[in-house]
């Protein structure tokens, strides 16, 4: 059973990238989507990254609600 904390700093852990609040905050400010990138397919990520990403939402896994809730936040102007 996987014990990891399902939060948005362990998701940043889980996609390789810095998860301190506010390198988090940093990532948002810096990168955005359009209304028509699927989140999978922004130029941003690595592949590992959108393996990860594609994989975790294909399987409903824990982490959905938060690639959903980062994804809503690369859109917001």
């Amino acid at each position: 059973m996987d014990t990891t904390p399902v939060d948005m700093s362990h998701l940043f852990e889980q996609l390789g990238l810095a998860n301190q609040a506010q390198a988090i905050t940093q990532f948002i400010a810096t990168h955005k989507l359009s209304p028509q990138t699927h989140l999978t397919d922004a130029p941003f990520w690595t592949q590992a990254q959108k393996s990860f990403l594609i994989e975790a939402l294909a399987a409903d896994a824990q982490w959905t609600e938060l690639i959903e809730q980062l994804d809503a936040q690369l859109r917001r102007p």
